[in-house]
C-alpha cells in the first residue's frame, strides 16, 4: 500500500514535467508543428517513469496504473479550460495507457527480467506511441482552425502553426516519431534503471 500511494504522489507530480516535456501536442495549437519532438520526450518520459516505478514496485501493472494517473490528471487540466471557456479540441489528452500495457505486457511475460523490459518494453513504447498519438490528434475537429482561432498567449512567433506538408513516408511525423522514440527510449531507460538499483 505504501508503495502505491508513493507512486500516487510521484505520478501527480510527475505529470506536470510529463506535460511540460510534451506541451507541443497536449495544446492543439502545436500539435501539427512538433508531433515529433512531442514523440521523443512523451516517450522517454513514460519509459523512464514507468521503468523506474515498476522496478521499484516489482509488480507488473505499475506502469499502466502510473499511465492512468497522468491521463486522469490531465483530462482534470482539461476540463478547467473547458470551463475557463476554451473549446473541448483545444486540449488534445496524450493516449499514455496502451503503450504502458505493453510496458507491463512484456515486464510480465520475461517473468519481471528489467532488461528485457526497457530493451523490449521500451522499444515498443517508442513504437506505439507515436501511431496511438497521431491517431487520438486525427478525431481533433480542426487543429488549425482551434490554433488561429484560440492561440495561446504564450505562443512564440517561431512556433505559429503551419500547413503540416507530408509526403513520401519517410516524411511522415510518424515514421520519424516512432523511429525516434524507439531509438531514445531503450538507453534512457536503461540509465532511469541504473540509477533505481543505485537508490
Amino acid at each position: 500500500t505504501t508503495h502505491y500511494l508513493f507512486i500516487v504522489v510521484v505520478a501527480v507530480n510527475s505529470t506536470l514535467l510529463t506535460i511540460n516535456a510534451g506541451d507541443y501536442i497536449f495544446y492543439t495549437d502545436w500539435a501539427w508543428t512538433s508531433f515529433v519532438v512531442f514523440s521523443i520526450s512523451q516517450s522517454t518520459m513514460l519509459v523512464v517513469g514507468a521503468i523506474y516505478y515498476m522496478l521499484f514496485t516489482g509488480v507488473p501493472g505499475t506502469a499502466t496504473y502510473y499511465a492512468t494517473i497522468m491521463t486522469i490528471y490531465t483530462w482534470v487540466a482539461k476540463g478547467a479550460w473547458f470551463a475557463l471557456g476554451c473549446p473541448y479540441d483545444f486540449i488534445a489528452v496524450p493516449v499514455w495507457i496502451p503503450s504502458a500495457m505493453l510496458l507491463d505486457l512484456t515486464y510480465w511475460a520475461t517473468r519481471r527480467n528489467k532488461h528485457a523490459a526497457i530493451i523490449i518494453g521500451g522499444t515498443l513504447v517508442g513504437l506505439s506511441l507515436p501511431i496511438f498519438n497521431m491517431i487520438n490528434l486525427l478525431l481533433v475537429r480542426d487543429p488549425l482552425e482551434m490554433a488561429f482561432k484560440y492561440p495561446r498567449p504564450t505562443l512564440p512567433p517561431y512556433m505559429t502553426p503551419i500547413e503540416p506538408q507530408v509526403g513520401k513516408f519517410y516524411n511522415s511525423p510518424v515514421a520519424l516519431g516512432s523511429g525516434a522514440g524507439a531509438v531514445l527510449s531503450v538507453p534512457i531507460a536503461a540509465l532511469g534503471a541504473k540509477l533505481n538499483t543505485w537508490t
